[in-house]
C-alpha cells in the first residue's frame, strides 16, 4: 500500500496558527525514529553488504531523484570531509543529473534506462554496490537501474517508504521504513525525507567506523579544511596524549590528520 500518498491526518491547514502548525508537524515527526527503529535488522544487512564491497575495494553508489536523489548526494558529499575517505568511494546520483540537484528536471525520474547509463560513466563494477533511494519505492529511474545492476552482477540495496515496493523487489538488501502519510499529503520531503536521512546517516557511519575510519568515538581521519576542524583535530589530541594546545598545533601541522599525529607519538 502507497501510505506516503494517503490523507494527512490533519486538514484545514490554511486555517491553523504557525504554533498550530508546528505542534502537528512535530507530532508526527516524532514517529520518524520509532519507524526506523523496526527496520534495524534490515539496515545491518545492508551495512554488512556495504562494508564487504568497500572493505574489498569496491564503492558505494546511491541512485534517487528529487528529494531522495538530492539526500544520496548530500550524504556521499559529507564522507570524505568526516571520514578522510577518497572522492569517488561514496557516489551521489541523482536523476537529472547535478543540474536537478538545485532545480527540478521534469520526467527525468520516469526513464527506466538512464540510471544504468549514469552509472555505467563511473566503469562500475561487480565490486560496487548500489543504493537506490526512492520514497514512493516506485520511481522507473531507481528500479531501471538496480535491476541493471544486478543483472550485471552487483549488490544492491534500497531505502523506501512504503512496504511491497516495485523497489525493495529488485533489491537484495531492500531497508523499508513505512512513515506513513506525510502532514502536507503526498510531501515526502518531511517524515519519509527525514527517515531516509536517518538510515544514510547510520549506513555510512556504521560502514565507516567497521572499516576503521573512527578511533575512539573521534573522526581522526577528519579532512582539516577550515578553523573549526584545526581547532577539533587540536583538541582531540590534546585529549588522547595530554599535550597543550601549542604542541598539539605544531603535531597536527607536521603530520597533517590527527590519526598520523597520534601514530607517530606513540
Amino acid at each position: 500500500m502507497n501510505t506516503t500518498e494517503s490523507a494527512s491526518l490533519f486538514n484545514n491547514l490554511e486555517t491553523l496558527s504557525t504554533r498550530e502548525l508546528l505542534e502537528g508537524i512535530n507530532s508526527v515527526d516524532q514517529t520518524v525514529p520509532q519507524v526506523v527503529a523496526k527496520a534495524l535488522p534490515q539496515i545491518e544487512a545492508l551495512v554488512e553488504a556495504t562494508v564487504t564491497r568497500l572493505g574489498a575495494g569496491g564503492r558505494l553508489f546511491y541512485i534517487g531523484a528529487g528529494t531522495s536523489g538530492r539526500l544520496g548526494v548530500l550524504d556521499a558529499s559529507e564522507c570524505p570531509p568526516t571520514f578522510g575517505v577518497p572522492h569517488g568511494l561514496v557516489v551521489g546520483l541523482i536523476a537529472g543529473g547535478d543540474t536537478a540537484i538545485r532545480r527540478a528536471v521534469e520526467n527525468a525520474e520516469d526513464d527506466a534506462e538512464q540510471a544504468w547509463r549514469d552509472l555505467a560513466a563511473y566503469d562500475i563494477t561487480d565490486k560496487d554496490i548500489v543504493v537506490g533511494i526512492a520514497a514512493s519505492g516506485r520511481t522507473p529511474y531507481v528500479i531501471g537501474g538496480l535491476e541493471q545492476a544486478r543483472q550485471h552482477g552487483l549488490a544492491t540495496g534500497c531505502i523506501v517508504c512504503n512496504a511491497g515496493s516495485a523497489v525493495a523487489a529488485v533489491a537484495e538488501f531492500p531497508v523499508e521504513v513505512v512513515t506513513g502519510p506525510e502532514f502536507v499529503t503526498g510531501s515526502t520531503r518531511l517524515k519519509a525525507g527525514t527517515a531516509q536521512k536517518l538510515v544514510l546517516n547510520m549506513l555510512t557511519t556504521a560502514t565507516f567506523i567497521r572499516l576503521g575510519r573512527v578511533k575512539g568515538n573521534k573522526m581522526v581521519d577528519m579532512q582539516l579544511s577550515n578553523a573549526k576542524l584545526i581547532d577539533r583535530g587540536e583538541k582531540m589530541l590534546m585529549d588522547e596524549l595530554g599535550v597543550g594546545q601549542d604542541e598539539a598545533a605544531q603535531l597536527l601541522q607536521q603530520h597533517g590528520s590527527v590519526r598520523a599525529a597520534l601514530a607517530a607519538k606513540r
